[in-house]
């Protein structure tokens, strides 16, 4: 029973409903719980939790800039550098994790090192170079760090409820068929059906990976004739079965739709026999890894927070978050055409540069400790 999941859920908490959708409150419970934490651990080593205030504002901004321009920049320049107003337009999606480090990192520094003087309007500001007391660099981005693992498994999260980020297929009974990429598409381009709801079939597989996946459509007029049920069926919804976008996960046949047609709570029903291809849950994958490595940096700050070396949680974070994600985008499907012409996709190119930081800072870390050590 446990083989394959059909993943369906709903983008909108509220059906019909647009805002808010899963993914943004998935977002925003990251950085309200990571806010949390912070405040926890500004008391816990005695700093003012009130900053936490003003480096939230500081994470906020740099992570949202940071994550579409680097999206932007590594996966769709052509059509960046033709229309960079399209930076603007998030509703069309677009956020690369490789981006929001990049703009953290930088961001973090200016909270570090200057202050923001507003004194004549919050749109007319200026930097002024001044240092935070007992607040280094390395100090904020080590605690910071262990707040991004848990706001990284947030938002994974939120990336497999919008059935995005998806994986291979695993070509085997295990997996995932994301089902909702169907039924979104049937609800929005045919008129006449009220509900399109996915579900674990019983009938044969048609091979390795392929498997049985009964898709139920509830048609809003009750008094529709059959034959005009088969004819939506056999024109309309296997046109959209057999479509491009829909074809990534299901595999439908060049052969006229198996169905059933069914009157439940008196309404029409059809229930269509057809495959979905399991894929790899890439974005669970992500999540556990950013879980896991949230629950060991904060038992490591818990215990040795008075006594390790500065940049040590950075560069955990770095070699475990993207020598994990280079493995990861072995079983994920490339995000744009260009990847199929590289030996290695576009993620796994920009996570050695990090994870070879994260190496170089923990030699640095290893180094200043032994130093240390000899004095004492």
């Amino acid at each position: 029973m446990l083989s394959y999941i059909v993943w369906d859920p709903m983008r909108e908490i509220i059906k019909d409903i647009q805002p808010p959708v899963w993914y943004s409150v998935l977002f925003a419970m990251g950085f309200i719980i990571g806010y949390q934490i912070m405040v926890n651990i500004f008391k816990k080593e005695k700093h003012d939790p009130a900053n936490v205030d003003t480096l939230t504002v500081y994470m906020v901004l740099a992570t949202i800039l940071g994550a579409r321009f680097g999206h932007l920049a590594f996966y769709e320049p052509e059509r960046f550098f033709a229309d960079p107003l399209m930076f603007f337009r998030t509703w069309e999606g677009g956020l690369a994790s490789h981006g929001a480090v990049i703009g953290i990192l930088p961001a973090l520094y200016l909270y570090a090192n200057f202050v923001v003087d507003a004194s004549l309007s919050p749109l007319k500001f200026k930097f002024i170079k001044q240092k935070r007391q007992r607040q280094s660099y390395l100090w904020i981005v080590d605690r910071i760090v262990i707040t991004i693992a848990l706001a990284g498994a947030f938002i994974r999260m939120g990336n497999f409820v919008n059935s995005e980020i998806v994986g291979k297929p695993t070509e085997s009974d295990y997996g995932v068929v994301f089902a909702r990429v169907a039924e979104e598409s049937i609800e929005d381009r045919i008129s006449g059906i009220e509900r399109a709801e996915a579900s674990k079939g019983s009938h044969e597989g048609l091979e390795p990976g392929i498997v049985p996946v009964d898709l139920t459509l509830t048609f809003e007029n009750r008094g529709i004739s059959e034959d005009e049920v088969r004819t939506i069926v056999n024109t309309s919804v296997r046109s959209i079965l057999m479509g491009y976008r829909v074809g990534e996960h299901y595999a439908q046949p060049n052969e006229p739709l198996n169905f059933d047609i069914e009157i439940i709570d008196r309404k029409v029903n059809a229930i269509i026999h057809t495959w979905g291809i399991n894929r790899h849950p890439t974005q669970l994958y992500e999540a556990g890894t950013c879980l896991v490595l949230f629950i060991i940096l904060l038992a490591i700050w818990m215990k040795y927070k008075d006594t390790t070396v500065d940049g040590l949680y950075l560069g955990i974070f770095l070699i475990w978050i993207f020598g994990l994600r280079w493995f990861h985008e072995i079983f994920k499907e490339n995000q744009v055409a260009f990847e199929d012409d590289l030996t290695f996709n576009m993620g796994q190119l920009l996570s050695i540069p990090l994870v070879l930081l994260g190496v170089f800072i923990l030699i640095r870390v290893y180094i200043k400790s032994t130093k240390a050590r000899i004095t004492e």
